[in-house]
């Protein structure tokens, strides 16, 4: 008996394998999308646009941040702790994702097309202020732990003993146990880095955005980055590096960085999932 063969046959899928796929990425009516690398320009580029929009606010954003971040150095000098400086730098990343709500609602009025001035986006954080309270929390915490964890390895590797301030870069970024020290540093840094940002990347505009918990916000999040995690990776790694380059010159870069990054992490959200099946509704208009 001879065996016929259908040539480029498709073997059907099994709909039972669908339908569990498309509950895995589905909560609440809201669907995670398949990202490409290549919407990361795309995302930027909208912050841009919604920045020059805008320029007033963001200014006022990115100048805050300059003025907060000149205050911690002044206090750390002061308290004899400039050893803090690169720690507490990278520890701004894990709660920035919560000051840039105002920027976040700022891009979601301009899309919208709803009024736009800064007291609306500082109503920003009123919208969902429980939720929003409540991932707070979580992110200050990672922020204590990640300080805490870094002075114990300065401990460590210093054996307690603070360099003075005439060698402290020396010590610290060029010396054979200051490259030790760093790499631990920034492998230690990096996993708390990228744990804030799984959980915080559709969270936070989420919560600004829709009626909708902590928890399957947060769940949401996980599962988008899970299911991305190669551009996300990418995409964090970008903030981190336009961050930094906003600080390297004496602080003063984040007066456009940080408003740049805070609106393309809206336009991030907004491609990362699709709410329009969602059955958590727009939040009302807290202010006309």
């Amino acid at each position: 008996m001879t065996e016929t063969t259908v040539p480029n046959a498709t073997v059907p899928s099994d709909p039972r394998n669908d339908a569990a796929d498309t509950s895995e990425h589905t909560q609440r009516g809201i669907t995670i999308r398949d990202v490409t690398s290549d919407q990361s320009g795309k995302w930027l580029e909208a912050g841009w646009r919604d920045f020059k929009r805008t320029p007033a606010i963001g200014l006022a954003y990115g100048a805050f941040c300059v003025v907060a971040g000149y205050v911690i150095l002044l206090s750390l000098f002061q308290t004899g702790q400039p050893y803090l400086t690169l720690p507490l730098g990278a520890g701004f990343m894990l709660i920035a994702p919560l000051l840039a709500v105002g920027l976040y609602e700022t891009s979601r009025r301009l899309e919208m097309g709803e009024n736009v001035t800064l007291w609306h986006s500082l109503n920003g954080f009123r919208r969902n202020p429980g939720q929003l309270g409540a991932i707070g929390v979580i992110l200050m915490l990672f922020f204590l732990l990640w300080s805490r964890v870094a002075m114990l390895l300065f401990a460590l590797f210093y054996s307690g003993n603070v360099p003075p301030l005439d060698t402290l870069i020396w010590q610290t970024f060029f010396t054979r146990d200051a490259m030790i020290f760093l790499i631990t540093g920034s492998i230690i840094g990096g996993g708390f880095a990228i744990t804030v940002f799984a959980i915080s990347v559709v969270s936070i505009p989420l919560l600004v955005d829709r009626d909708i918990d902590v928890i399957t916000a947060l769940g949401l999040s996980i599962k988008a980055f899970r299911r991305n995690w190669r551009v996300l990776t990418g995409w964090a790694a970008a903030l981190a590096v336009l961050a930094a380059c906003g600080m390297v010159v004496f602080l003063l870069g984040l007066a456009v960085i940080m408003p740049l990054l805070g609106h393309a992490s809206w336009h991030a959200y907004r491609g990362l999932i699709d709410t329009s099946n969602a059955d958590a509704p727009r939040l009302r208009r807290v202010v006309p």
